[in-house]
């Protein structure tokens, strides 16, 4: 993959999650931009493996799960960016179940993106 389309797929994912997290909680953070980056790459990647198609999204859902995690762990530890640890099945207030069923949805609308994207 060019440089160019990488850093263009990476803004576009980043901006897409910052979106979606104004549009939802109307605020976000500079470090989701990079985790929505990150997670359209994997949507990607994801949309291209040969398995069946209603497998795709519960992986990326457990993909973006993933990268939450990790970008909780990294830079949410006083809980300033999001806190779910009232939120029910959550683990150390980074993810939730909740949210991770959210992500399945949105699994779907990222690789149809995604999609869109190739010629």
């Amino acid at each position: 993959m060019k440089i160019t389309r990488f850093l263009g797929l990476f803004a576009l994912g980043g901006s897409a999650y910052v979106g979606l997290e104004l549009l939802w909680r109307r605020r976000s953070h500079v470090s989701m931009f990079a985790a929505g980056g990150i997670c359209f790459l994997l949507l990607g990647k994801i949309r291209k493996c040969s398995l069946p198609s209603g497998a795709k999204p519960l992986i990326g859902a457990v993909a973006i799960t993933g990268v939450e995690l990790r970008t909780g762990l990294l830079v949410n530890r006083d809980y300033h960016v999001w806190d779910y640890r009232a939120a029910p099945c959550n683990f150390k207030g980074q993810i939730c179940l909740p949210f991770s069923l959210l992500w399945i949805p949105i699994s779907v609308l990222g690789m149809g993106l995604y999609g869109l994207t190739e010629t």
